[in-house]
């Protein structure tokens, strides 16, 4: 595939060197530096000489900032895959994310040493159980509070289920949480994950998502409609928001030997949706990752630009394609012929094209 709520602060504790005043509270506030003792480290001090056996006072625990002083854009937990080499899944998302301002907290659904496309690959992949370990575990420490989730490749029903179970869990800690779904079912008539995904995501997904970035293949899966057509496009994405998403983005669609990005935007349950086109320019060769990178690049500029759906499409496809070219560019440069393979995306080298594109791909009002 080609491509905030006030968070409330948790309670903190003074040092100890406040908490030991002489003020008529003090009784109450050594109460409370007592409760708290009981989960912090003992230290030991450190004289001129060495290490004495007498043990400090144990330190009041700090704020975590991300939580108690938010970027001005929000806090997004990414769900999605991992490959130690390369640019896929979250390694293609986090880092545009964190350029275009946002904290973002990863979760890895599967680690491995590299990318399918490979003739092999190692690594791990996490269950539904264990996700959900490891939102247990953000929950224990008050941790669950984000204005973003967004979700990519996932590869079983038990684990979208337990997604599902997290999208829930969040939005009772934030009634306004940002769900941006990048349903990977497959492409260009090949499906990537097992058949029964597909009503999950059709049932379950589609209702909660507020963004979805399908392609071509996903959305005809998604909908039953065939798209050959311009106007099959804007019928299906009508047909999504019927089913929830306010925004739905189709990354792309070949129709008559173009490549289009369609985007529809409901802004209001009483209006016709507001639709648009973008014309991508075809680039002779196929990447890795592009599809994670303009979901991310998505997210990112429709957060700034909340009510204008062309204006965000337009800067992310913009950022794409300039990386792309960048990508094609340095593997001549290299001696390779780009389109003899599948290319790893040059992610670091094009920051700023993710900070600051220019705009060079332009939306069509339909």
């Amino acid at each position: 595939m080609t491509a905030a709520a006030a968070v409330p602060s948790p309670s903190l504790h003074r040092s100890c060197v406040s908490t030991y005043s002489s003020s008529s509270s003090s009784s109450r506030c050594c109460v409370r530096f007592r409760e708290e003792e009981r989960w912090l480290p003992r230290r030991r001090r450190r004289t001129r000489s060495g290490l004495s056996g007498a043990a400090l006072p144990a330190m009041a625990r700090p704020p975590v900032l991300s939580v108690a002083l938010p970027s001005d854009t929000g806090r997004v937990l990414s769900i999605q895959s991992h490959t130690v080499q390369g640019y896929v899944g979250n390694k293609s998302a986090v880092f545009p994310l964190q350029l275009l301002g946002f904290d973002v907290d990863p979760i890895n659904s599967v680690q491995f040493s590299n990318h399918t496309g490979y003739p092999t690959f190692r690594g791990q992949v996490l269950n539904g159980n264990q996700l959900w370990d490891i939102i247990e575990g953000l929950e224990d420490n008050d941790l669950l509070h984000y204005t973003h989730l967004l979700t990519g490749y996932i590869g079983s029903v038990s684990f979208l289920n337990t997604v599902l179970q997290v999208v829930d869990k969040l939005r009772s800690v934030n009634p306004d949480l940002v769900y941006v779904c990048d349903p990977v079912l497959g492409d260009e008539g090949r499906l990537y994950v097992p058949q029964d995904l597909i009503s999950v995501y059709q049932q379950k997904v589609v209702p909660v998502a507020t963004m979805l970035t399908p392609n071509q293949f996903e959305v005809e899966l998604l909908t039953g409609l065939r798209i050959t057509s311009e106007e099959d496009g804007l019928k299906a994405c009508n047909t999504l928001h019927y089913a929830g998403p306010q925004k739905v983005v189709i990354t792309s669609a070949h129709i008559e030997d173009k490549l289009l990005l369609i985007g529809s935007h409901k802004k209001a349950e009483d209006q016709p949706p507001e639709q648009f086109k973008i014309e991508i320019p075809k680039i002779p060769a196929y990447f890795t990752g592009t599809g994670d990178l303009t979901t991310a690049l998505l997210l990112g500029w429709s957060n700034k630009y909340p009510d204008n759906l062309e204006r965000a499409a337009e800067l992310a496809v913009s950022s794409l394609q300039a990386l792309l070219r960048r990508t094609v560019e340095d593997y001549k440069r290299a001696g390779f012929d780009p389109s003899i393979s599948s290319l790893e995306i040059r992610l670091i080298q094009s920051q700023d094209d993710i900070r600051n594109p220019e705009v060079t791909c332009n939306a069509v009002k339909y």
